[in-house]
């Protein structure tokens, strides 16, 4: 028996069809304006400097209180020791009562501590230096002052305060004029000079970094002379390289990594500047589970979507924390290699969704570069260390809107290179006095190499 079709039907039945389609569309693109309007330009991967605003918490978290929860014994504040005080003051209570006038009696004590603050004491000093001659080849000897460079108004000490607080701690020159008393304009012809002094050290730094087996690499905005530019930062757990330039093009990284073969795997996100790196790649998994979640937001309704993300997420998120967890080397690497696997295994399955094929075309085109962290553990599956160490600069910015000239932001590349590295490879000891330690000795030898007097473990 052969089936009628009505023709108007039909065509019914194609207007439906197209207005569904329609209203899909329509809603996908509702959707992403309200998250332009909610995230930034640039959805979930939006730096926080540009974001429209911030969300308040949930209604539902806003009427929890904080604090300890009964019963909890909690940890509290713990009292200072006389072996651990830097100075220890003994108080007399009174001996007569002030309300009766009777001499009051002795019972015993009770320890109080404190934590206190010597501001910063500016010394004007006039050394009188004194002159000899001698008299078998009249030769005048002079005595000298130590803790000053040569031609330098200002101490090493005092110089390394006002590096230190200003490239590495983030405090403003304005706030170090009014601790110091020192003039903004000294202040930056002071860093100058420091800069000129260190100016090969970042050089040599940098031969290290290109040794490291870990090296990881990322960028953020620095505005230079009112134009925008970019902050470059190369890192290890022990080096920082910061370069600031008006250019992101990708002849930055190569100025830095050159062009010979490198040891080692370079952690950066997917930005095409990186990729005529002359090493090994590990592609950020941070960066691509924004992707990923970023799917489920522009599709909520969509099943397969849904599946897709639930899958995948828990995926990347554990590759991405299994490194610092605490297990032996032996199960790590065998848990890596099940979470390969599986990443592998749905990459591969067979998808509808155009989103979801765009995720699965990264690993499948990419895999070179995404799983280096599963097969060592030295290797992080994320660019975590490259983007903390950035943040300070984020809020640097917002506070100086960049460097002034193009000579300020080569000062600052130079002492923040210098400073941060120092930093890493002491860090139980005070920067400042290190770096003031250095810039002594470099007084005595002005001939001596800094990088040899700042960096001996590694010249």
């Amino acid at each position: 028996m052969s089936r009628i079709y009505c023709g108007e039907c039909f065509k019914k039945q194609e207007i439906i069809d197209r207005l569904k389609e329609e209203n899909e569309s329509l809603k996908a693109k509702l959707r992403y304006q309200e998250r332009k309007v909610n995230e930034g330009y640039f959805g979930s991967s939006t730096p926080s400097s540009k974001k429209p605003y911030k969300n308040k918490s949930l209604e539902e978290n806003q009427q929890k209180k904080g604090g300890a929860k009964p019963g909890h014994k909690g940890n509290g504040r713990k009292p200072l020791t006389f072996e651990t005080a830097d100075e220890v003051i003994e108080l007399e209570a009174p001996q007569v009562c002030p309300d009766c006038g009777a001499t009051t009696e002795g019972m015993g004590g009770r320890q109080r501590s404190v934590i206190d603050l010597e501001p910063v004491l500016i010394k004007k000093i006039v050394y009188r230096l004194k002159r000899r001659r001698c008299p078998g080849c009249d030769k005048v000897l002079q005595a000298e002052v130590s803790g000053v460079l040569p031609k330098c108004l200002y101490s090493n000490r005092l110089m390394a305060h006002v590096a230190v607080e200003h490239y590495a701690n983030g405090l403003t020159l304005g706030y170090l004029e009014q601790q110091t008393g020192v003039g903004i304009g000294s202040l930056v012809d002071a860093m100058h000079h420091l800069g000129r002094l260190l100016k090969e050290v970042p050089d040599k730094l940098i031969e290290d970094y290109r040794q490291s087996l870990l090296k990881q690499a990322d960028e953020t905005g620095w505005h230079i002379d009112g134009v925008s530019g970019y902050t470059w930062l190369f890192c290890t757990p022990q080096i920082s390289i910061f370069r600031f330039r008006h250019t992101r093009s990708g002849k930055i990284a190569q100025e830095v990594l050159g062009k010979k073969a490198l040891p080692g795997i370079l952690v950066v996100d997917r930005y095409a500047g990186y990729n005529q790196s002359p090493c090994k790649i590990q592609y950020c998994y941070a960066h691509l589970l924004r992707n990923v979640q970023d799917l489920e937001k522009e599709f909520p309704n969509n099943n397969e979507i849904l599946a897709f993300v639930q899958t995948v997420g828990p995926l990347l998120s554990e590759a991405m924390s299994l490194r610092s967890t605490t297990i032996t080397d032996q199960q790590f690497y065998r848990q890596a290699k099940i979470v390969k696997n599986k990443i592998i295994q749905v990459m591969n399955q067979d998808a509808r969704n155009p989103g979801i094929q765009y995720i699965q075309n990264i690993f499948r085109e990419h895999e070179d570069r995404l799983y280096h962290w599963a097969d060592n553990r030295i290797i992080p599956a994320d660019n975590n260390r490259s983007e903390r160490e950035l943040r300070p600069l984020v809020i640097a910015r917002k506070t100086s809107f960049g460097s002034q000239s193009s000579a300020g932001a080569r000062t600052r590349e130079i002492l923040m290179t210098v400073l941060l590295s120092l930093k890493k490879q002491n860090p139980d000891l005070n920067l400042e006095n290190i770096f003031a330690q250095g810039l002594n000795k470099m007084t005595i030898n002005p001939e001596i190499d800094p990088y040899a007097i700042l960096f001996p473990d590694t010249s």
